[in-house]
């Protein structure tokens, strides 16, 4: 595969990157780099100011948005389609970009956009996908401790501002975020300590998020604790499975449930659910607005921004019963 990149860009862009890196005015004069950022796989340096970005990772594309930078290349995790972002990213793209796979990226795409950046923060983390990457471009891989897509949508922020040399901005970005949060939880005092299980079922079936990831991270900044039977369960994985039998290890003070690959009605019409306590008792929330569910499950400063103003209503609502 590294040998086919390497083809793709001698054949579609010839001397082209010589230019790019000449052209401003970074590194390649022997000067200091442009940008730094640790990632899992080292320091990574951009020699110069990024004109062409590749935004590859979960959430990658709108933080770059989010930034005043409009990616040439990205991929749509969430099928969204058009320019591959939800509806909080509307309006930021002047041309829409070349959309790209998901788990396993087209490089030869990704080669012939000739980016001089390339942003993978949120994704598996794999060393084979980074290092095909890099032959292509610097890329700013996940960092230490980010795989299983596990990175917050602070931390990706802040990778992909200091790629992008907008740290200030995205520090700005954060802080705002943050006081979005503390207003939420300053006007909802009764999520504090409160339970709360986060789950989905897909064609496969049921299951339910540990800490550590964006969903579970989102509510517990509100003041809800994370179901304590699920997290007892958890592994290195973002979830973990929970059968038809045992539907009743979803309880707690509330239950939210998102449709994946299925409808809402495949959750509210399963009689099992409905005997869940605390479902029985009209403390659940299942998404059936894929705009709202996919907002929460984006989890970038964008989108994050976006679900605090959907779904703190509805966590409110669903708690009074």
């Amino acid at each position: 595969m590294r040998r086919l990149v390497a083809f793709v860009l001698v054949a579609v862009v010839g001397g082209s990157l010589v230019a790019c890196g000449s052209d401003s005015g970074g590194a390649t004069g022997g000067g200091a780099p442009y940008a730094k950022v640790a990632t899992k796989f080292g320091e990574v340096s951009i020699p110069a100011e990024p004109k062409r970005v590749v935004a590859l990772g979960w959430g990658d594309a709108e933080t770059a948005l989010a930034l005043g930078v409009q990616p040439v290349g990205a991929s749509d995790w969430l099928a969204f389609g058009g320019e591959g972002v939800g509806v909080w990213a509307k309006g930021k793209y002047q041309q829409a970009p070349q959309l790209i796979g998901t788990l396993e990226p087209e490089y030869e795409k990704v080669a012939a956009l000739t980016p001089d950046l390339i942003l993978d923060t949120k994704s598996s983390g794999d060393q084979d996908r980074y290092d095909t990457l890099k032959e292509i471009a610097p890329t700013v891989g996940i960092p230490t401790g980010g795989e299983s897509y596990k990175v917050s949508w602070e931390q990706q922020t802040e990778m992909v501002a200091a790629a992008l040399g907008k740290v200030e901005q995205g520090k700005e970005l954060i802080a705002a975020t943050k006081q979005k949060f503390e207003r939420a939880v300053a006007a909802n005092p009764e999520f504090a300590g409160k339970t709360i299980t986060l789950g989905a079922k897909t064609g496969e079936g049921y299951g339910a998020y540990v800490s550590g990831t964006g969903r579970v991270n989102f509510v517990e900044r509100l003041g809800f604790r994370n179901n304590p039977t699920i997290q007892a369960k958890a592994t290195e994985k973002f979830s973990v499975p929970v059968s038809r039998e045992n539907l009743d290890q979803l309880n707690a003070d509330l239950v939210v449930m998102a449709p994946i690959g299925v409808k809402a009605q495949d959750i509210t019409g399963d009689a099992l659910f409905q005997a869940v306590p605390s479902v029985k008792a009209g403390h659940s929330v299942v998404f059936d607005d894929k705009t709202i569910s996919s907002a929460f499950a984006t989890d970038s400063v964008l989108s994050t921004s976006y679900a605090l103003d959907k779904v703190v209503p509805l966590f409110a609502a669903a708690l009074k019963g």
